[in-house]
């Protein structure tokens, strides 16, 4: 399995700044790609390191906030070339999907093959891959799911935004690797982890290793490797921080590697007069 951070930044002031980007993450494994939270600017993260869209197995969103939901059908619309090219998966939240204000917009969902509301208790497979729905988080008043990707006898676990509680110590127990948004420094009194949150969880449930994202500017003007090394020291677990284009192997053995930018402003080609 793999993941791919296409951005690491949490809340207002980075994404809208971009001081870090803000594409979410893609999980892969044997040919599937599957797009996590698409925040604003994924669509151009994945030209940049040459990801055709259309090659995209299927997206998920844990939340419809808009720094995890704001390309989603930018990137629906490519997959399927606007119906042209059908074909895809779409796993969301209900309340992304239906209600009053709706992230994914109607007029893209007949080209997809399949739609899943995620609830608790929900898993289904993306090509070679098992999501599943670890547990609701409590976060800002919409419908929030911490998830769980499986595949190559991998367990990775996705501590998306939210209250720090303690039944997150049980749903994300034996994974074997975690990430978590760690969007705060210190604690506040809003529905988003921090750094101390991140050493209870990694902690309890002790994974191979812990990568931290979705960074808030405490943490952003901080430092990213700083904030790792608090955490890593306090739970004994290695923690990484996620950085644009970095790939992650798991199996057998980890692997970090920085991927290079195929198309470095977004643009694919040259005209004839340059």
């Amino acid at each position: 399995m793999k993941i791919v951070f296409l951005g690491s930044s949490g809340g207002r002031r980075i994404t809208f700044t971009q001081k870090r980007a803000s594409g979410g993450f893609l999980v892969g494994d044997n040919g599937c790609w599957i797009h996590v939270d698409p925040g604003p600017g994924a669509f151009v993260r994945l030209i940049q390191i040459g990801v055709d869209p259309m090659s995209l197995s299927g997206f998920v969103l844990s939340h419809r906030h808009m720094d995890h939901s704001a390309d989603i059908n930018t990137l629906i619309e490519a997959r399927t070339m606007g119906g042209w090219n059908p074909g895809g998966v779409l796993f969301a939240p209900e309340d992304a999907l239906e209600g009053d204000d709706p992230v994914v917009f109607r007029y893209h969902r007949g080209n997809l093959e399949r739609i899943g509301t995620l609830k608790e208790g929900f898993s289904s497979a993306v090509g070679s891959v098992q999501v599943k729905v670890a547990l609701k988080h409590r976060h800002h008043g919409v419908e929030t799911y911490g998830l769980i990707f499986e595949a190559d006898r991998c367990r990775v676990g996705y501590v998306t935004d939210g209250l720090f509680e303690e039944k997150m110590l049980e749903a994300y127990a034996g994974c074997d690797v975690l990430l978590i948004n760690t969007t705060f420094r210190h604690r506040r009194e809003l529905e988003h982890l921090c750094l101390d949150d991140a050493v209870a969880i990694l902690s309890a449930v002790k994974p191979s290793v812990g990568i931290i994202t979705h960074f808030g500017a405490e943490i952003v003007f901080w430092g990213l490797d700083r904030a790792a090394s608090y955490v890593e020291e306090r739970s004994g677990v290695k923690v990484i921080p996620a950085k644009e284009f970095i790939q992650v192997s798991l199996g057998n053995s980890f692997a970090l590697e920085r991927l290079k930018l195929v198309n470095p402003i977004g643009i694919a080609y040259k005209s004839r007069s340059g």
